[in-house]
């Protein structure tokens, strides 16, 4: 097939791969993905950075090739490949890779180095070439500096910079699940990059927020972040405009939160729904930005990305069984693993149901919430019977007027 490679800067070029169907990611909800790959001329040698998933090597193949022709090059030739991570998503044409290119040498984190192995058993008789925080790689009027990311996102991650170009191969942080035409984040509007920054730093980031802090203390004290023209992700848009997405990263690690309150809300016969309602309206009476997710439609992935930059949550699901209906569980589940209640200073929550006659969705929610680091509210709790009167509809419109009022004083 064809396809042609991205010129991002003297000598750099794009050569991922654009996926366009996918609309599911381990769990994310996503509007198709793209995998980046990067090729660096050097005048001795020539490195690629990262690689693209199973089945898309020939798109990768041919923008290599281009990138090449654009070079004024007629053969390829690639001496170097630096695997930032080891997911199946950066490695899966590793195999069709060494096909065309048996010579390559192979630069990693050690951690990532054991763990292509383990993964690729093509690998099995490849040597490895684990790099340090510091080390650097010539390429002949090039210089790769190598940084280990550990958890950002996973043990093996890697950041690599392009010193003279002034470009950070980031590999999965400041990147974004989505696959558009145009590779640059100035080809996109701000809200559109703030957007899917957060979705993919909430479901996949944000578990390791501190790391994140000491990640950027650390760049920022070496002067790597010294003479940043670009940040190249492993996904979606290449940034132009680098300190956008530091500051970005920065806000949300720190727990930096708007005046914006999430509520989420499951219904069976739509008692529930209309307590969420009536919140929402409280809510909105004191000028404080409010977010609504129905559960039995909204991706657990978009309404992280809302919790995330909320200081406040109200969730609200009827009982079942004694039990809160069965949908938030999952939820939950996604609540305790990415951490993001307890970044911060944490996040407030109260809790609201509809029950036919015993009732217990309340408790249980309030003590999964606080497990999971959120700052419960229960005196505030509401509990009804049925369909919520005139009164207990007040009674949820105060709630959502005394929870806005909380987190403005803060």
């Amino acid at each position: 097939m064809k396809a042609d490679a991205v010129k991002i800067a003297d000598d750099v070029y794009w050569v991922g791969a654009l996926d366009w169907d996918n609309r599911d990611f381990h769990g994310f909800a996503v509007p198709g993905m793209t995998y980046n790959a990067y090729l660096v001329f050097g005048d001795e040698k020539i490195a690629l950075i990262d690689n693209v998933f199973e089945g898309f090597f020939p798109e990768f193949w041919a923008r290599i090739q281009d990138a090449f022709k654009q070079e004024g090059l007629d053969e390829v030739k690639i001496d170097v490949l630096v695997q930032n991570h080891i997911e199946n998503d950066h490695i899966g044409s590793i195999p069709e890779l060494l096909e065309k290119c048996p010579n390559i040498e192979f630069y990693c984190s050690a951690v990532a180095a054991s763990g292509l192995k383990k993964q690729i058993h093509a690998l099995d008789n490849q040597e490895m070439n684990p790099v340090e925080t510091g080390d650097t790689l010539d390429l002949g009027g090039k210089t790769l500096t190598f940084i280990n990311a550990p958890m950002l996102h996973w043990p093996d991650s890697n950041f690599t910079l392009y010193n003279e170009g002034g470009i950070l191969f980031s590999n999965d942080a400041f990147g974004q699940h989505v696959c558009e035409s145009k590779r640059f984040d100035t080809d996109q509007s701000e809200a559109f990059m703030e957007l899917h920054t957060r979705r993919f730093y909430a479901n996949l980031v944000s578990l390791s927020s501190m790391l994140v802090v000491k990640k950027v203390e650390e760049m920022t004290e070496a002067g790597y972040l010294d003479n940043l023209k670009i940040i190249a992700p492993c996904h979606g848009q290449i940034w132009k405009n680098p300190q956008i997405a530091v500051d970005l990263y920065a806000k949300w690690a720190t727990g930096k939160c708007d005046d914006k309150i999430t509520v989420i809300y499951n219904t069976m016969h739509h008692s529930t729904q209309k307590l969420a309602h009536s919140l929402c309206e409280g809510i909105m009476s004191e000028g404080v930005d409010v977010k609504m997710h129905f559960l039995q439609m909204s991706p657990e992935s978009d309404i992280l990305a809302d919790v995330l930059d909320s200081k406040a949550i109200a969730l609200g699901v009827p009982t079942m069984m004694n039990n809160p209906y069965p949908k938030v569980g999952n939820l939950m589940y996604y609540f305790d693993a990415t951490n993001m209640a307890r970044i911060g200073d944490g996040k407030k929550a109260v809790t609201f149901s509809s029950k036919g006659w015993a009732g217990g969705a309340i408790k249980k929610l309030n003590e999964s919430l606080a497990g999971a680091g959120f700052d419960v509210l229960e005196e505030d709790s509401i509990d009804i019977k049925f369909a919520p009167t005139d009164d207990e509809l007040d009674q949820a419109y105060e709630l959502g007027k005394k929870l806005a009022q909380i987190i403005k004083e803060e």
